[in-house]
């Protein structure tokens, strides 16, 4: 099971997550508007949750029902 980056993080962007993640799973670009966790390199070691300033990043199993769709859109985002 993965982490989820979810609404919260668009537009705000803070980069605290990326810092803390030990293996580098967490990336975004210019033009996207958060970042994102591939879950295929995600080992769920939690660290990146409780330093983000929006908590928006949840296990994948506790995303909120709103955010649901977060999960495909993080996973999308590697698939190019």
């Amino acid at each position: 099971m993965a982490y989820v980056i979810t609404e919260p993080c668009i537009g705000v962007k803070d980069s605290s997550c990326v810092e803390v993640c030990p293996v580098d799973c967490i990336h975004s670009n210019d033009e996207a508007p958060q970042f994102y966790i591939n879950p295929d390199e995600c080992i769920d070691c939690g660290a990146c949750e409780p330093v983000c300033p929006v908590s928006a990043i949840f296990p994948q199993d506790a995303v909120p029902e709103e955010w649901n769709h977060f999960t495909e859109a993080n996973a999308s985002y590697y698939k190019s």
